[in-house]
């Protein structure tokens, strides 16, 4: 896999568990369940061993009980209509109560993603020749609910054969009693092994399957990838953990069974068998909400060399800094990109593009570009409503730190050159002691200033007034503020850079709400957020790990 894509993949993973997490937990946000009896293992071991992946959510009241600590009164007002709104919709055509009638049997909830079904011809309405080869399969979905209180769980399906409009069926499969239960139209297929799990699923074929598992089928638990990732990772007050063993093969059945997806080429199931499993967590400490995940890599598929970044570039930035993306060594990730373009022909020709569009302005994209960022660098959002940034409220910054002075400098002086073709006007000026050259507009200002802030730290600036927090050393810097601190100050270290978001910046709420259309409610949410911090690790070519924090702002006592 490109290291670009390496980067996202863990992230969008986790971004999946938040939503799992939100969507099953949200009624917990204020009403923890209690504790469950079932665990991760016990329900992996009548989950069959084809499974693709599988997400385990908690029912302990503490670690729900620990959201309770965090979110705005206006916020937590709003999350408490949602979900009284959420509970009517849920149950509006019976008289069962979450809190009432599930809440005191149902333990933890595991789900899990079976390969998909193929899709029968009777099902489609059209003649077996003409079945579109993109809606073979549908996907296929397994839930386990632990059953911590047998009579209580006893009572709830009871009440459920009474209720209004619901068909119940009964069939015998291994010795196993399955209930298919109408509601609706919508049939739902359910078996309790053991009296300590319900099993149930939207396909009969999918349940039949957990109780061969429960009878001596191999498991989820045993297989191959699975074991060892089903420990979990190390999150406080965990509310989630979801489980890959597989990603590649995953990746594959699930776009097989895709309708919009296109078969994956040779060349991109190579990439994604670099990342051999992946385990997530989401969990709930005194920051806010964390999410973990570790990515087992083949180490001798992953092309990328790693490397941690000293950090030392933040503190060329100043406090109210409320964005930043950090890293180290963009020339090695440029030269892999490269590397990994010779099998894509679109992308290797897309490259081939952009190099000969600079080619035409005397501009080598590989030597003058990418060869001398070999050092760490930071981007930068820092507010301004001076100039020319008026009217967006900020502009950014790009700092380098490269062993290579000699070719930057010969680049910025190409750059200059070519942006006086552009009848832009270069000037000097001194800020702090440090010599900056701006491109000027006129009755404008600087659109854009580059300058060094040492031998070897190199800056590019969007907007004069951010060229002079950058070049003005004397201010605090973004490392000393108790907003970086607090959002990236409990992330592990050493890793190789941040990405940082301060949501409590006056600016940053409006910001985002002029480029993304959002309402009230949305704001409100915002508003509880303090910040947003990520950061990954690779100890060695065999592991990736991930860490991303959702600082919440405290509730008020």
């Amino acid at each position: 896999m490109p290291e670009t894509k390496s980067k996202f993949l863990i992230p969008a993973v986790g971004a999946a568990v938040v939503v799992v997490v939100g969507s099953i937990g949200a009624y917990t946000y204020f009403k923890g369940p209690s504790g469950g009896s079932s665990d991760a293992l016990g329900s992996a071991k009548v989950v069959p061993s084809t499974a693709l992946m599988a997400t385990y959510i908690t029912t302990d009241s503490e670690a729900w009980a620990k959201l309770q600590q965090f979110g705005t009164p206006e916020a937590q007002k709003l999350v408490a209509k949602g979900l009284e709104d959420f509970n009517k919709q849920m149950f509006s055509d019976s008289n069962v109560s979450y809190e009432k009638d599930i809440k005191p049997w149902a333990g933890g909830v595991m789900i899990a993603v079976l390969p998909p079904n193929p899709v029968k011809q009777a099902q489609l309405n059209v003649p077996a020749p003409n079945i579109p080869t993109n809606l073979q399969q549908k996907p296929n979905i397994l839930i386990v609910v632990g059953i911590k209180d047998k009579l209580s769980a006893l009572n709830f399906a009871n009440k459920l054969k009474s209720q209004k409009g619901v068909k119940l069926q009964e069939s015998d499969y291994q010795g196993q009693k399955i209930i298919e239960t109408t509601q609706n139209g919508k049939p739902t297929y359910s078996v309790v092994l053991n009296n300590s799990q319900l099993v149930l699923a939207p396909e009969k074929q999918a349940v039949e399957k957990a109780i061969d598992t429960f009878k001596g089928q191999s498991s989820f638990a045993s297989k191959e990838g699975a074991s060892s990732i089903l420990k979990g990772v190390d999150v406080k007050n965990s509310l989630a953990q979801i489980y890959v063993p597989d990603y590649a093969g995953m990746v594959q059945q699930l776009t097989a069974g895709s309708p919009q997806a296109k078969q994956l080429p040779p060349q991109t199931l190579t990439q994604l068998k670099q990342i051999k499993s992946v385990v997530a967590g989401v969990g709930v400490d005194d920051a806010g909400v964390r999410v973990k995940a570790i990515a087992n890599l083949d180490p001798q598929l992953n092309k990328f060399q790693y490397q941690s970044s000293p950090g030392n570039i933040v503190g060329q930035f100043p406090a109210d800094t409320f964005a930043l993306i950090s890293g180290n060594g963009i020339s090695r990730g440029w030269e892999v990109l490269v590397e990994q373009s010779k099998d894509y022909p679109e992308m290797k020709q897309a490259l081939e593009q952009a190099r000969g569009q600079l080619k035409s302005v005397n501009i080598d994209l590989d030597k003058d570009i990418f060869s001398w960022m070999n050092g760490e660098f930071a981007f930068g959002a820092i507010p301004s409503n001076q100039g020319i940034l008026a009217s967006v409220g900020f502009g950014g910054a790009l700092v380098f730190d490269t062993s290579d002075r000699k070719t930057a400098e010969a680049t910025l002086i190409k750059l200059d050159t070519l942006a006086k073709t552009q009848q832009i006007n270069i000037a000097k000026r001194n800020i702090a002691g440090k010599d900056v050259t701006e491109w000027q507009i006129p009755q404008q200002g600087a659109l854009l200033a580059h300058g060094w802030l040492d031998q070897d730290t190199v800056f590019v600036a969007v907007g004069g007034p951010v060229a002079e927090a950058i070049s003005n050393g004397k201010n605090p810097s973004l490392d000393t503020s108790d907003a970086f601190k607090a959002v990236t100050g409990s992330l592990q270290k050493p890793n190789g850079g941040y990405f940082y978001l301060d949501m409590d910046k006056t600016k940053t709420v409006p910001l985002i709400n002029s480029f993304v259309s959002s309402n009230a409610d949305t704001i409100t949410i915002l508003n509880s957020i303090r910040g947003i911090g990520f950061t990954a690790t690779s100890p060695n070519k065999s592991i990736s790990q991930l860490e991303m924090l959702l600082a919440l702002k405290p509730s008020a006592k």
